[in-house]
């Protein structure tokens, strides 16, 4: 238990303290292991073995980024980019909404996840500066769109995260049917509803001039790059662009392979001639350049995961809690949820999380008395608490990486801070709600 609440915690200061965040996880990953008496250097070996955990994930961020880019590159998102200019100019609230409404659409509708952010968002940025939209609001409003879709909608990522919940209840002893956990996950995805509306027209209601002289010239090139593609007419790559983007959800679809998917759209851009192929090795850099490093956190994490799983320290920290619950379903609600917070925190993962929580807390709920769906309301919500939040998760990492393309945001005040304040306060409170009520 101490490896746990010590590594995340060690974790979460340094990334506070502007450490970046891939030396914070390794820092706190080596510190679990230390803790749980294995040496710096098994501490190091069990980490980059458990690196593995991720190497698909990682692969397919990899190749949405090099996908990214080659649709950048044909132009069809400066045609996109003006139009959404053109609705949404001098409607703060409404840009936030929609940006939130676009981000939703990346985890059923087209299912790319955060590959569509560096696309949409850092032609936007002189957009923000000069209507001084405060960035912390779109990074609550892009995390929004990255998390609540896969708590209640039963469609791509929330397909797949309320089969995980059916799958490790019943293997723990407690039967529910994958279609009704969208009602149990309700209550908590109305909490994040209202954390986004609280950060759309209360918190970042304010306007906030972040523009300085350097920022200014960035406002004003960029302003004229898209003053200038106004004229950019629809024509045969824009074709062959939307084409590729629908080959390469309809194989994303079939496969469930986001890394297929993303190289079928990049063989046909290519064959296509949208990107001409002496560009080829300019385009792979820069989405290499846009997502490796997130592909490097995340293999990171998993490595950090696999110390917390392999030396005990999680299963600990859950079973000592199982000693002071008692009878009380409140109190039993609260501890699973702050549990599910703390290891959410540390390892970035929501859909990781909950086979760990489902082994003794579906025992658990059992004797205390949760109904089957109280029950998945509770692992479900405790699972994604910390999501929004964690330097090491993809929802804070992505809109980042959007948001920070001019270099005027910073990845632990301007994302993690709002994101966890907004969203993880309110998810409990529903969550609670919901494991009392249903």
């Amino acid at each position: 238990m101490t490896a746990v609440v010590v590594s995340v915690l060690l974790m979460m200061v340094l990334s506070m303290l502007r450490v970046n965040v891939v030396l914070s996880i390794l820092i706190a990953a080596i510190t679990a292991g230390v803790i749980t008496g294995q040496s710096v250097l098994e501490s190091t070996s069990m980490l980059i073995s458990g690196m593995g955990g991720q190497a698909e994930t990682a692969l397919s961020i990899v190749l949405l980024g090099i996908f990214a880019v080659t649709i950048k590159y044909s132009g069809i998102t400066a045609i996109l980019v003006n139009k959404l200019l053109k609705f949404m100019k001098g409607k703060r609230g409404a840009i936030l909404l929609t940006i939130a409404g676009i981000s939703c659409f990346s985890q059923n509708l087209v299912p790319v996840h955060i590959a569509f952010i560096p696309i949409l968002i850092p032609p936007l940025l002189h957009l923000f500066d000069s209507m001084k939209i405060d960035r912390r609001g779109v990074a609550t409003a892009l995390t929004f769109g990255l998390k609540a879709p896969y708590l209640v909608i039963p469609a791509g990522y929330g397909l797949m995260y309320h089969q995980i919940i059916a799958t490790e209840m019943k293997t723990n002893g407690m039967n529910i049917a994958v279609s009704t956990i969208p009602l149990g996950m309700l209550l908590p995805g109305l909490g994040m509803v209202v954390g986004l509306l609280i950060a759309v027209f209360v918190t970042y209601r304010k306007e906030k001039d972040v523009t300085t002289t350097e920022g200014l010239e960035q406002s004003l090139a960029s302003a004229e790059i898209s003053a200038a593609s106004e004229n950019i007419p629809f024509n045969k790559q824009h074709v062959i662009t939307l084409i590729a983007i629908l080959l390469a959800l309809v194989i994303q679809v079939v496969t469930h392979s986001l890394a297929l998917g993303a190289l079928a759209g990049i063989i046909v851009m290519f064959l296509g001639r949208v990107v001409p192929f002496l560009k080829g090795d300019e385009i792979i850099d820069d989405g290499m350049k846009m997502m490796g490093a997130i592909a490097f956190v995340m293999l990171i994490a998993a490595g950090y995961a696999t110390i917390l799983k392999e030396t005990g320290s999680i299963n600990e920290m859950v079973a000592l809690t199982n000693g002071f619950i008692g009878d009380s379903k409140l109190f039993a609600a609260f501890v699973i949820l702050m549990i599910g917070l703390v290891i959410t925190m540390g390892i970035g993962s929501s859909f990781g999380t909950v086979p760990i929580l489902a082994a003794v807390y579906v025992p658990l709920c059992l004797s205390i008395g949760f109904s089957p769906l109280a029950t998945a309301a509770l692992i479900g919500t405790a699972s994604a608490l910390g999501d929004a939040g964690s330097p090491a998760s993809d929802s804070t990492i992505g809109p980042t990486m959007g948001l920070n393309a001019d270099g005027k945001h910073n990845h632990i005040w301007d994302t993690c801070v709002p994101t966890f304040m907004h969203y993880n306060i309110p998810l409990f409170i529903f969550g609670m709600i919901a494991a009392i009520v249903l």
